[in-house]
């Protein structure tokens, strides 16, 4: 059967697929991306990994993969198939494109950057099924994006297009460890209202997660804390906006599981906000964590020039239920 692989690599785990080109899941598998042993072991990890999902679909489906696609996080330059840099896993340029197409017997294979790999799928396959142009926005531990056009995700001239996590909307306000202050992901990521909901309530252990759970539950010192966030975000994406005419604005992310304790507010805070913008549909990721995986088993196919709906993926995904940062 003529199938994919697909392999998302993360801080901590690694996430892979055999797609089908009518985007069946044809085997799933995980591994721990194992970082705590350095960068080298890291970039052995992935190759070994995907050795391994050659020879399973070599053995059980018939045949080797005709292609693979590799998200990576970090700092990548996809069209020469370098991942430049990964705080989290400590590499600097390594070619992992090369080295996995030496290590798969010569397949083609793609690697991308994990957000705007995630994106992808969310806006061809997931929540922005059908849209020309959208765009999507991770709300993590830090704030991304990816800038869907015609079904393809816009990486820049140098690979940093849809960093809207550092559109300055509070001048003079935070530091931010790209060197500027004030910036979008320093009040509205998960990990800044987790920040800020500890300071608030007291509590050092408090999370996004049960400053979520307090809003809910009406207390006013959450429900300040949310607005605050809310309120720099829609400033965020209405910047975005204006520049990139989305027609959907998919919002995905750990902060994103709240539901429509995040949605409600935010809708009503960038209607507020537009003027002539036109206000796009704004809607909540449908992939989950499978998004990544997913992306990468369309850039494996794209590589093919096959366009694969992934329809029977998507619809075995659910959405955790609470807020993760």
């Amino acid at each position: 059967m003529r199938h994919v692989i697909a392999l998302d690599v993360g801080g901590t785990g690694m996430k892979a697929a055999l797609l089908g080109a009518d985007g069946e899941l044809l085997h799933r598998a995980r591994r721990a991306t194992g970082r705590e042993r350095g960068a080298d072991a890291v970039v052995a990890g992935i190759l070994d990994f995907a050795a391994e999902l050659h020879a399973y679909g070599t053995e059980h489906l018939g045949g080797p993969a005709a292609a693979a696609g590799v998200a990576v996080p970090g700092i990548v330059d996809a069209a020469n198939g370098v991942a430049v840099f990964a705080a989290n896993l400590g590499w600097r340029d390594v070619p992992l494109r090369a080295l996995l197409a030496e290590r798969l017997g010569g397949v083609p294979v793609a690697l991308g950057h994990d957000v705007r790999t995630g994106g992808l799928a969310e806006g061809r396959v997931g929540a922005g099924r059908g849209a020309d142009r959208f765009l999507f926005v991770a709300l993590g531990t830090g704030i991304a994006g990816a800038i869907g056009v015609e079904g393809r995700v816009e990486a820049g001239a140098h690979g940093f297009a849809g960093e809207i996590g550092h559109v300055v909307v509070r001048p003079g306000g935070l530091d931010c460890p790209c060197g500027q202050h004030g910036c979008l992901e320093r009040y509205a990521s998960a990990a800044a209202v987790s920040q800020a909901w500890a300071e608030t309530s007291g509590d050092p252990d408090a999370d996004a997660a049960g400053c979520a759970k307090a809003v809910v539950a009406g207390d006013e010192r959450a429900v300040r804390v949310w607005q605050d966030a809310v309120d720099a975000l829609a400033d965020g994406l209405v910047t975005a906006l204006t520049l990139l005419d989305p027609r959907t604005l998919i919002v995905g992310g750990g902060l994103a599981e709240a539901g429509e304790t995040l949605f409600s507010p935010l809708r009503d805070a960038v209607r507020r906000r537009v003027t002539f913008q036109k206000l796009p549909e704004i809607v909540p990721a449908a992939l989950g964590d499978t998004a990544g995986c997913l992306g990468a088993g369309l850039l494996a196919w794209d590589l093919l020039g096959t366009r694969t709906p992934a329809t029977t993926t998507v619809t075995a995904t659910a959405t955790p239920p609470e807020v993760t940062t």
